[in-house]
């Protein structure tokens, strides 16, 4: 794809983005600025990239297909586990907006450096809408538990506990296990809807 609007308008017509707000973000949100500067003439290219460290910003209709399924709204708390490049949390920031809030969780130390340093070029971190934290994701975030929204970047063994433990009633989870996308709704305590969605390629979940 040579422009960012091209890349936007195949992924729309491909039945990838669907939804307003989610559309308007990616248009808000410039991949390109959140890629390796080797890679930048790739920006808009629908392929994962590499960001070092084994890592990539994932493809772009990986992306947009999670988003769709995650639902984020104006206001919600986010918890995005493998943040990388920042990508997907400047996304989510955009969309959460000054009443919301998105919690970035990065295990490899110069990646969450990168991903900080992008994501604020928007101005998501001086305004407090995202933040990124050095951590394993595999735990999730008990500390600003309980999320609205909790989305994964990497693949999944199983699904942790303290995932399902940490979402709001009501919350969606969205996350790669055994090469597929699942949707978890939280709909009490112990019960939750699920729906796969197979086909993913991901880099796997780490905890240190």
């Amino acid at each position: 794809m040579a422009s960012l609007e091209e890349l936007i308008k195949d992924l729309i017509a491909n039945g990838y983005l669907k939804t307003p707000r989610i559309i308007d973000a990616f248009r808000k949100i410039d991949r390109a600025d959140f890629v390796l500067e080797k890679f930048r003439a790739d920006a808009y290219v629908n392929a994962p990239l590499p960001i070092g460290y084994g890592q990539t910003i994932s493809q772009p209709l990986t992306v947009a297909f999670m988003l769709e399924l995650l639902e984020p709204e104006k206001g919600d708390k986010i918890l995005d586990v493998g943040s990388g490049s920042g990508w997907q949390t400047a996304l989510l920031a955009e969309i959460a907006g000054e009443k919301g809030k998105v919690f970035g969780v990065e295990v490899i130390p110069e990646l969450k450096d990168f991903g900080e340093k992008n994501i604020g070029k928007y101005g998501f971190i001086e305004k407090g809408i995202a933040e990124v934290i050095l951590a394993g994701g595999a735990l999730g975030l008990k500390k600003e538990a309980p999320f609205d929204k909790i989305i994964v970047g990497a693949m999944a063994e199983n699904v942790p506990e303290e995932f399902r433990e940490q979402l709001k009633i009501g919350g969606r989870l969205v996350l790669p296990s055994g090469g597929s996308v699942w949707l978890m709704i939280k709909k009490t305590e112990d019960d939750f809807e699920e729906y796969e969605y197979p086909g993913f390629a991901f880099v796997p979940l780490v905890n240190s």
